[in-house]
Formats: structure tokens, C-alpha cells, sequence
């Protein structure tokens, strides 16, 4: 779960650190205090579409920086981190996201610096945002198939890695196909280019790593009088009258005529008798060597040609003469194809009739997987629905083109997600037919629904945080309470951080955020203050009147809290 927070130069938050407690935490405070702008720093820490915007003005970054405790060994987090490399020890995450006034993302994890993605793949396992807009996006039929793989998604994530495999094969053979029964000038014209390349690179007649030895040559030609030089001066040295070697013939010669004296010298005579032996060896290689270098400008220059011969390939073709070969054998093959067309088209219309059967049966699977799980979700949105007075509302789950799968199969295009086209379904009034949601519902049922589906995927998903935005806009009364005790349950199970403007919602809080805008330096500041009981009753007061507080709205707020209390012990809950 998320433990602390720390935003430092966020928009109009100076700085705050925020301490969270498992269980439900509601942030409260008057429109435009920054309860949702704490969100928004949530949401880039685990990945969000930065901007500079969310830099306060006048200062050079925003900073955020947010500690995790993961006590699940289990949890995803842990296989993806070791993916990256991350370490993890103490069962402690900490994420960290800066963005400079020069748009500069800069993100850390557990003090490695990682890309967005990476920071995006990890966040999206330990914090689940739920806002408004996301209860919108539930209108959006196109986003109905995520949210129903993503319930049970060990089983349709198999199912659907198996179809993608086929899949992706597929449609590289259709473009191969399309590639290839192109209008025959377009052809003939790929054709004459590939040709020349080839006949080019194959003129050439370039060998494995000639560029290297040539380098390596040239070098020693460019040179070659420094060489002659050094290997002169030290055979000069070593070889004449007086020189090293004379020398070193000397010393063994006094020791080797008293060697019989004393072992000592006898040892040493012959060590350096050995030693003798090799210099004078080491004198004659030096002088063969400087009888072979020889300064020869015509060699040069042939490398020098030749290098620039390579090196024109290699703007065209490749880096290295290894990948202007393997650029050659490419390009042979498909001259081969081209020529051979007709074959290969035959070829490959037969590859790819097979492989669609596979990939249809896959998808085939892939489908009644989906069914199977769509099934007992439906099942589990009735019961949840039970808890939210939805009780007379009918939920479907619909596969589009069902019918046409069963009679004209190969008529159904595959996409992505296999043939399958889903949709949401729903009557709220009994009697009624189903129909699309934003043709049924208003804003509270489709908040409704969406908390439904929210505590069932937070059970499946292992989400440690899961964070809701005022969704409880729009309701009221027995439904104000109903959610209040879902967001309760869903808080049994994961973190639950809620913005709400509902004091049903407030009085089920394990832990009270209140959050005020104030005046410091002349300048506006957000500030974050946990309530205790009194401040906590004061501030329920508030929200029940949004007006002064009397001696009613006090005994109304006690009772609620009081009421909170029964609820959250009863096992209803």
C-alpha cells in the first residue's frame, strides 16, 4: 500500500508530506483546495502524462515522490522489478517522478533511474485511479473487452498470447502477400533497384573483417618508419662491440668460470646463460623484421582506395561489412521471390489458409474463454448490484456477430482481440429490454455500475491502492450509503484513498484528510490535516449543511459516525 507521500512544488503545493494508513482514507475539503491536484501527483507518480503546467510558478520542478510496502510476496511488482533489474529489499517501493519547467521527465524506482514505461508498467500494479472520466469511458463499448479480460485475466491472458502468436504470423504473411502482388511496374521497378544493389555489393567481393585487417594495415604502412626506427635503435643497442649483448656475455663469463665454487653462482650462471641465449635470439628476429619493413606508398594508397570503397557500401548498406553481406542475402531472396513470384504466391496462399484455420480456432478458444469468464462476471455484478439497490437491473454482457460465427465463420475479420466484439448490456427497470449503458443509465447508475466492477477487479487484479475521484457524484440518500458500504468492502481487501463529497463516504473512513487552501508568503498553499474525532464530527457537520454548524447538524454527524461504526462491524460489510 501507498505509506507516504511527498509533492513538493506541484501546482499550488508548496510542500507536503502525507502519512496513509491501510484501509479507507477520505480526503474532504471545499471545492478547488486541491484534493484532487494530491491525485493528479498520484497519477504522474505511477506514470501519468507529465506537462509543465504542474510546475508552480516560479520554480524550477515539481518533485514527487511516493513509498510503497508490498507484504504479498506474490505480487506482481516483484517479477517485473527483478525483469528491470530493480532491487527490492524490506518490502519497500519507492517511486519518485520530477518535471523540470523545461518539460523534463526524470523517474526513479527504488533510486534507479527508469523510462516512463517502465514507471507506468510497475504503477499500474500497485495504483488503480478511478475518476469521473473513467465512468464515462464505461459508455465506450470499444473498452468493455479490457475491462472483461481483465477479470480472471491469468485465464484470457493465456488463451489470448496463444491467438496472438498466429496472429502476428498472419498478418506478416498477408503483408508478404500484398508485397508481392503488387501492380507488376512497381515490381519491375523494386526489381531493378535490388538487382543493381546486389551485382554492386557482389562486384565488390568483400571478405569477413577485410575492413578491420585493412585498418590494421594501413595503420602500420602509415607508420612503418617509426616502426624501422624503434626496432633499429633497439637492435643497435643490444648487437655490436660493447653493446648488450657483449656485455651480458661478459657477466656469464665470470660467473661461469667460478660456478664450481659455490652453488649460488653456479645457479646464476646458468639462468643468466639462458637469458643470454634468448636476447640473442630476440637480436636476430629484430633484425629480419627490419629487413621486411619497408615504407611502400603504392600499398597505401591501394587501401586507402579500397577502404573508401567499403566505406561508400557501408553508407548505403550497412555498418560493417558483415551486415552489407547479410543485407546481400536478403536482398537475393526476395530477387529470388520477385522472379518466382507466381510460386511463392501460390506458396503463401497456402501458408496463410493454414494458418488462419489455426488462428481462427484459436480465437474460437480464445472466445468461448471469454464467455466462460463473462459468465461469472455477470454473476458477480448481480450480487454486487444487490449491495447498490440494483437489484431489479439486468446485466448482459453481449458477443457480437455470435450468430455469424456459427454459419459464416470465415466472413468474421480477426483483430487483435480475436473475433470477438463485446458489449455491456443493462436495464435498470424490470420489464425492459437491455440496452447500451448510455442509452440506460444515468450518471449515478453508471457510477454504480463502475464501483461494481471496481471491488470485483480489485480482488482479482491485487491492485494495493486503489484511489476513486469523486465517483460518488450525483447520488444520494439509501444509494449514498450503499456505495459508501461497497467502498467500505473494496477497502477490506486493497488501500482505498477517496475524494467524496458525501458525508455517508466520510463517516466510513478509517482516516479523515481534510485539505484547506491558505496564504503563506503571499502566495496560496494547499495544506493536508489528518482529523481527529471533534474536527472529524465539525467537518461531517459541514459537509451535511454546508453551512454553519448547530447543535443539529452536530447530533446528525455523531449519528452518522456512530452508524459508520455499526456498519463497518457488521458482516453484511
Amino acid at each position: 500500500m501507498l505509506t507516504e507521500l511527498s509533492v513538493r512544488d506541484f501546482t499550488i503545493i508548496d510542500e507536503i508530506s502525507i502519512h496513509f494508513r491501510d484501509g479507507l482514507t477520505v480526503l474532504t475539503g471545499e471545492t478547488g483546495a486541491g484534493k484532487s491536484i494530491i491525485i493528479d501527483a498520484i497519477q504522474l507518480l505511477i506514470g501519468g502524462r507529465g506537462s509543465v503546467e504542474y510546475v508552480r510558478h516560479q520554480c524550477k520542478k515539481a518533485e514527487i515522490e511516493g513509498l510503497f510496502i508490498i507484504e504479498d510476496e506474490h505480487h506482481p511488482v516483484f517479477s517485473l522489478s527483478k525483469q528491470y533489474g530493480i532491487e527490492i529489499s524490506e518490502e519497500q517501493i519507492v517511486l519518485e517522478r520530477t518535471i523540470t519547467a523545461k518539460g523534463r521527465s526524470i523517474c526513479r524506482i527504488n533510486g534507479k533511474l527508469v523510462t516512463l514505461a517502465i514507471l507506468r508498467e510497475i504503477g499500474s500494479t500497485l495504483v488503480d485511479i478511478h475518476n469521473q472520466h473513467e465512468t464515462q469511458s464505461l459508455m465506450d463499448s470499444s473498452y468493455h473487452i479490457e475491462l472483461l479480460d481483465n477479470y480472471n485475466a491469468n485465464t484470457i491472458r493465456k488463451a489470448k498470447e496463444e491467438y496472438l502468436i498466429l496472429y502476428h504470423k498472419l498478418k506478416k504473411l498477408k503483408k508478404r502477400y500484398k508485397d508481392l502482388s503488387e501492380n507488376e511496374q512497381k515490381i519491375a521497378h523494386r526489381l531493378d533497384l535490388l538487382e543493381f544493389q546486389y551485382h554492386e555489393i557482389e562486384t565488390a567481393d568483400l571478405q569477413m573483417n577485410e575492413d578491420e585487417l585493412l585498418e590494421k594495415e594501413r595503420y602500420q604502412l602509415a607508420n612503418s618508419e617509426r616502426i624501422h626506427q624503434a626496432i633499429l635503435e633497439a637492435y643497435n643497442a643490444l648487437y655490436g662491440e660493447n653493446k648488450g649483448l657483449d656485455w651480458l656475455h661478459i657477466a656469464q663469463q665470470a660467473l661461469t668460470d667460478k660456478q664450481e665454487y659455490d652453488p649460488f653462482i653456479h645457479e646464476q650462471a646458468e639462468k643468466l646463460s639462458n637469458f643470454y641465449y634468448d636476447i640473442e635470439e630476440l637480436t636476430y628476429d629484430l633484425r629480419n623484421y627490419t629487413d621486411n619493413i619497408m615504407y611502400n606508398p603504392e600499398r597505401l594508397n591501394e587501401i586507402e582506395l579500397r577502404l573508401d570503397e567499403i566505406n561508400h557500401l557501408k553508407k548505403k548498406y550497412g555498418p560493417s561489412v558483415e551486415a552489407i553481406l547479410d543485407y546481400m542475402g536478403k536482398i537475393e531472396e526476395e530477387i529470388e521471390q520477385i522472379k518466382y513470384k507466381d510460386s511463392h504466391l501460390s506458396k503463401l496462399e497456402h501458408e496463410m489458409k493454414e494458418l488462419e484455420k489455426d488462428a481462427y480456432l484459436e480465437a474460437k478458444h480464445l472466445h468461448e474463454t471469454r464467455k466462460h469468464v463473462a459468465k461469472l462476471l455477470t454473476q458477480e455484478i448481480h450480487l454486487a448490484f444487490k449491495d447498490l439497490y440494483l437489484e431489479n437491473a439486468k446485466f448482459v454482457i453481449s458477443f457480437q456477430k455470435e450468430d455469424q460465427l456459427k454459419f459464416y465463420q470465415k466472413q468474421i475479420p480477426l483483430h487483435e482481440n480475436g473475433f470477438d466484439q463485446i458489449q455491456f448490456l443493462i436495464s435498470t427497470n424490470p420489464g425492459e429490454p437491455v440496452k447500451e449503458l448510455d442509452k440506460i443509465a444515468s450518471g449515478g447508475e453508471l457510477s454504480r455500475v463502475m464501483l461494481a466492477l471496481k471491488g470485483i477487479f480489485a480482488k482479482q487484479q491485487q491492485i494495493t491502492s486503489v484511489i476513486f475521484d469523486e465517483v460518488d457524484t450525483g447520488v444520494s440518500g439509501r444509494v449514498a450509503q450503499a456505495m459508501a458500504d461497497k467502498i467500505y468492502s473494496i477497502s477490506n481487501q486493497s488501500q482505498v484513498l477517496c475524494i467524496t463529497h458525501l458525508p455517508q463516504v466520510a463517516a466510513m473512513a478509517d482516516a479523515h484528510l481534510y485539505i484547506k487552501k491558505t496564504e503563506k508568503n503571499h502566495r496560496t498553499v494547499t495544506i493536508v490535516k489528518e482529523l481527529e474525532k471533534t474536527d472529524k464530527i465539525d467537518e461531517l457537520s459541514r459537509m451535511l449543511t454546508g453551512s454553519e454548524l448547530t447543535d443539529t447538524t452536530v447530533k446528525h454527524a455523531k449519528e452518522l459516525i456512530d452508524i459508520a461504526k455499526e456498519r463497518k462491524e457488521s458482516t453484511v460489510v
